[in-house]
């Protein structure tokens, strides 16, 4: 089984930074988008957006899988 690659990892990454690690900047109730407070707006989309990230990540190690297999 091989490691993932750095731009998989960095990928994979991006939901976590976007949900733990920039909460100072979206930690406010007071605008509502779509009817929801805005700190749970943000989370669901990055819940949202994670299964888009992963797929990518997904993809860039299908790729490099069968760039090694050539």
């Amino acid at each position: 089984m091989r490691r993932p690659s750095a731009l998989a990892v960095a990928i994979g990454l991006i939901p976590f930074v976007g949900m733990c690690l920039s909460v100072p900047w979206w930690d406010r109730i007071t605008p509502m988008v779509f009817g929801l407070p805005f700190n749970l707006f943000w989370l669901i989309l990055w819940i949202v957006l994670s299964s888009g990230c992963m797929a990518l990540a997904n993809r860039v190690e299908e790729r490099r899988k069968r760039g090694s297999a050539l």
